[in-house]
């Protein structure tokens, strides 16, 4: 008799993860092929899988609340190389942790991550409390697993503060998630702050775009890019038009910008 193995989706607790290569494709310009050899290295991560469906369930979590496409997080990290992810919205750590997970994987990069908890006001969660509000006794990024939290600039405040001081870096943004107010004015607000910061070819997301109006759509259009839709939910990205390549010297190739490696994981 044939075992039917879980999809990792399956495993997680939630069958809208499942992956989406063509818009991971339409966001990378990677070839198919290559994507799926990207999501098949995920095979190799089921204990990882199965510890956040764990520490879900142990803070009464029986399904995540958060952005439906974790693996594809992943998968844009190892295509895209970014040396600086930054995120806002956090909750349990979902997000993070497939960010974080690619980090590990290309041995470069930094995740910054902007959260502004919201808490469960009682011992069980109701719908009078919010889906991304936090279990009693547990803190922003509760899910994520302790062997990523080396290295992982997670910062506890308003976006609205936060973000700016982040934008002023001197380094580039690479890979940008917004999830967390979901309001026209508030997803304006940080796209137009970081966009002065973002690099050439860099992908900017935005989760449950449907509460946001035309935000998205305007700042695409600023860039003079489509807007690439994850299936038909709200989950939306576009990418910075890459730069041109400057000329060089013959036989010399331009210099690599130099990236700090984060701590490798200890199992």
């Amino acid at each position: 008799m044939t075992v039917r193995t879980p999809t990792l989706s399956a495993l997680l607790g939630d069958p809208r993860a499942k992956p989406d290569v063509r818009w991971v494709e339409r966001l990378t310009g990677a070839t198919p092929t290559k994507i799926q050899r990207t999501f098949a290295e995920l095979e190799g991560e089921r204990e990882l899988v199965e510890e956040l469906r764990t520490a879900y369930r142990a803070g009464g979590r029986e399904f995540y609340a958060q952005i439906r496409a974790p693996f594809e997080l992943y998968a844009l990290v190892r295509l895209l190389r970014p040396a600086h992810v930054v995120e806002t919205g956090v909750s349990s750590g979902l997000s993070s942790t497939f960010f974080l997970l690619g980090l590990e994987k290309n041995r470069t990069g930094v995740l910054h991550s902007i959260d502004l908890p919201t808490h469960q006001k009682g011992p069980v969660r109701t719908d009078k409390d919010s889906p991304v509000s936090l279990p009693p006794g547990l803190s922003t990024g509760w899910a994520v697993p302790a062997s990523f939290r080396d290295g992982w600039d997670l910062r506890i405040g308003p976006s609205q503060k936060l973000l700016p001081q982040l934008a002023n870096s001197r380094w580039p943004i690479d890979l940008f998630l917004h999830d967390d107010l979901h309001t026209p004015a508030h997803l304006t607000f940080e796209l137009e702050t970081i966009r002065p910061r973002l690099s050439p070819g860099a992908v900017v997301l935005a989760d449950n775009t449907v509460w946001t109006g035309g935000a998205f759509d305007r700042f695409a259009a600023a860039l003079g890019v489509p807007v690439v839709r994850k299936g038909r939910t709200d989950l939306v990205g576009a990418r910075v038009p890459p730069k041109p390549p400057a000329p060089t010297r013959a036989g010399r190739a331009p210099a690599a910008g130099r990236r700090t490696a984060p701590p490798r994981r200890s199992r």
